[in-house]
């Protein structure tokens, strides 16, 4: 029987060992765990700034096929991803949007982490003319591409047959271009649209319209600077005439049009109308018909009992125009002058 009983406890001993070193192998395979390191827990909104975070694995393995991405890509994006002695660099650019975001950090045979973190709205307006920094494209590049949206698009609707159903006057083939040049242009909104040649304009990175703190209200509509109440006060609407986009969306460049930039404004007022203010798109060279000669478009308006049309003269041509209220020149009292979007102001 003591024998017995001797047996019986290095049985058990031997039980408990294997249990114990099955849970430390259980443990020594388990895959680590991503630490993901901040130095904030939150970012403003504004579309350019940018913010580090570093990630490494607990127990110190390489981060070999490292994915990192940001569950909303309007409140941030991954810019760059660099890992360098076992340790992950990650920057992000913030977004426009508002609100909580998460960050998450994935890679083959390492447990898969998240950090949250806010997106803080920014509602300076840094020049003060209504317009706020986060509608303002900060990059060159977003200005340049916007620019050849804007052109590509107003000039399209001079061969669109019909032009778009919204597009009624002057005022109307402004909001539509610069609405559509700020969107996303995926294959979705490439099947929606009619267009007279394949585009190339690039895409605006800072944001996509309607995804902004002011959703598909583009347009400032009364006076004064933006404020955070701005947001949901009406001073911002989907619809803008001729005057409010000239006053309160668009700053004066001067009377001389040789100052005009593809995407510029040339704007009229012809006293005794019942509609004086009248808008007109400077193209510069085509982008559809490869011509070099500058030129402008332009919706009429209604004409009489007719709908009206987009018109597309060269410069030359509207310098020559035979009634001289509609020449863009300075001695002319009628030409408000040049002017240029206020999301563009910056130094290019």
């Amino acid at each position: 029987m003591r024998g017995g009983h001797r047996w019986l406890a290095i049985l058990a001993l031997a039980g408990v060992i294997a249990v114990l070193g099955g849970f430390t192998i259980q443990r020594a395979l388990r895959p680590s765990t991503l630490l993901i390191e901040g130095p904030h827990d939150s970012i403003s909104a504004d579309g350019f700034s940018t913010t580090n975070f570093k990630i490494r694995a607990a127990n110190g393995r390489d981060l070999r096929g490292l994915q990192v991405t940001v569950d909303d890509p309007y409140r941030a994006a991954v810019e760059t991803v660099i890992v360098r002695d076992g340790v992950a660099t990650v920057t992000l650019r913030a977004g426009v949007m508002s609100g909580e975001a998460v960050l998450q950090a994935s890679a083959p045979g390492l447990e898969t982490s998240k950090t949250k973190f806010q997106a803080a709205l920014d509602a300076s307006d840094s020049v003060g003319d209504g317009t706020p920094d986060f509608l303002r494209l900060h990059d060159a590049a977003d200005r340049a591409a916007f620019r050849r949206w804007f052109t590509f698009l107003a000039e399209g609707q001079y061969f669109a047959k019909p032009v778009a159903s919204d597009v009624d006057d002057c005022a109307a083939l402004l909001r539509y271009s610069y609405r559509e040049a700020l969107r996303r242009h995926d294959s979705t909104w490439l099947k929606e649209m009619v267009l007279p040649a394949p585009p190339t304009g690039g895409e605006i990175r800072q944001y996509q319209y309607p995804h902004t703190p002011l959703g598909a209200a583009l347009f400032r509509v009364r006076d004064g600077s933006f404020a955070a109440g701005d947001l949901n006060d009406g001073a911002f609407a989907q619809f803008a005439d001729a005057m409010t986009l000239w006053r309160r969306n668009s700053y004066f460049v001067g009377r001389d049009v040789s100052r005009a930039r593809p995407g510029d404004l040339l704007f009229f007022r012809q006293e005794g109308h019942d509609l004086p203010f009248h808008a007109m798109i400077f193209l510069g060279p085509s982008q559809n018909d490869g011509g070099a000669e500058p030129r402008v478009v332009y919706h009429t308006g209604p004409m009489g009992k007719s709908a009206g049309e987009v018109r597309r003269p060269t410069l030359a041509q509207l310098l020559d125009f035979p009634d001289p209220r509609w020449r863009p020149v300075p001695s002319n009292p009628s030409f408000l002058g040049v002017y240029r979007w206020n999301i563009l102001r910056g130094p290019n």
